[in-house]
């Protein structure tokens, strides 16, 4: 299945809630799938619905309310399970029950004392039993970062045959490297039968931090879902972060790949995500973190304030912050103090802004910042020294 739309499949309510300290209640989370819908996401995982009571209510009432995103419900390959998914997930408009089971040789021997025809028969009954529910059916193949790719290409085509729509293959540990994620894809893609009839879908954790280089791995080698979180949350490290795949893409145009989503929303998306499950976000964080278009280096801020496209290739306003913010402190030059000087009120001439700066360095070794309140009181300074009012 050849396009250059990028789907994004969002899993913030079922892999990000399985964070510890950030369960939701089925009315935050009714919220938060709202507004994923409004973001433009492809898919909404809203949870495991035979896992609790709690999260059978939630995933039946996301399904009610979501009106242009697919409601997806996760199961084990297991005929319960996929019954109770497919019961809550009875009233969305587009449903699909995403099923699967461990694939690498790790998991099969130690998780399922299996052999691994046993794994392929019971993930093609798990696919064959989904499909009496819904049309859309994905299949998932756990730990297929570390799976053999000639067993994993066999999974593949089995379940293909036995009407798999999506094929997730997760790079469930954060294992892989970007080329060899890559080459897992296109190997999939150059030998599994029927592959064109389905969408390589990549599911990558950040255990080493490379799950949105592996996801985009993925894609340029020809996944065309890309599974993900908000601030990418999730298991232990998390997940990939929505929010960096989709801006990679935006910012790389010539990988001929795109998306849906509304980037506009993005930041506002990130703090309700936050909020709604207490989780915060380090200032660092890549696109939606509080210094991701702040700049304190004198040389930067100079560069950024001339144009602002010599240190930031993310226009703010494309993801929904404001503005750059120039944070003075002891690194900052004369023009970051002259352009926050203006913005509060002060136009300084070159003889004021001198003695100025002079000033604001001593304001600046004794605190981590410079705030507005600090530049005011270095103006009643440099006015008392120069007996020259300020504009």
């Amino acid at each position: 299945m050849q396009s250059d739309k990028i789907q994004i499949f969002d899993t913030t309510l079922r892999d990000g809630e399985q964070v510890p300290g950030c369960k939701l209640d089925t009315q935050q989370k009714l919220v938060i799938a709202e507004r994923l819908d409004f973001l433009g996401v492809d898919v909404i995982e809203a949870g495991f619905p035979v896992s609790s009571p709690g999260d059978f209510i939630s995933v039946q009432e996301i399904a009610k309310l979501v009106k242009n995103a697919t409601v997806c419900g996760l199961t084990r390959a297991v005929k319960k399970d996929i019954e109770v998914a497919a019961d809550a997930l009875r009233l969305a408009s587009k449903p699909r029950i995403h099923t699967g089971i461990g694939t690498s040789d790790s998991h099969i021997q130690y998780k399922f004392n299996a052999s691994k025809e046993e794994v392929i028969r019971r993930a093609k009954e798990a696919v064959s039993y989904a499909k009496n529910f819904v049309d859309d059916v994905e299949f998932y193949a756990e730990d297929a970062g570390r799976t053999d790719n000639a067993f994993l290409a066999k999974v593949c085509e089995e379940v293909i045959k036995s009407g798999a729509t999506v094929l997730n293959i997760p790079d469930t540990t954060g294992y892989c490297l970007p080329e060899e994620y890559g080459a897992k894809i296109k190997y999939l893609k150059d030998n599994v039968k029927g592959i064109e009839k389905v969408i390589i879908s990549c599911h990558c954790h950040n255990d080493l931090g490379l799950a949105t280089a592996n996801s985009i791995a993925g894609a340029i080698n020809g996944a065309r879902q890309i599974e993900c979180t908000v601030n990418g949350i999730g298991e232990r490290a998390g997940n990939t972060a929505l929010e960096e795949v989709v801006m990679i893409l935006k910012q790389h145009p010539y990988l001929n790949l795109q998306t849906d989503i509304n980037t506009k929303l993005l930041y506002d998306t990130s703090m309700m995500v936050r909020e709604r499950m207490g989780m915060p976000v380090q200032p660092n964080k890549a696109i939606v973190g509080a210094n991701a278009f702040a700049h304190s280096s004198g040389i930067h801020q100079d560069g950024v304030i001339k144009n602002r496209e010599t240190y930031e290739i993310i226009d703010p306003a494309d993801v929904g912050v404001t503005e750059s913010a120039i944070v003075l402190t002891a690194r900052s030059g004369r023009a970051a103090l002259a352009y926050r000087a203006k913005k509060i009120g002060y136009e300084l001439t070159k003889i004021q802004l001198d003695t100025a700066y002079k000033t604001f360095l001593q304001f600046a070794d004794r605190q981590k910042e410079v705030i507005d309140e600090d530049i005011h009181q270095i103006m009643k300074q440099v006015n008392k020294i120069s007996k020259i009012a300020i504009a």
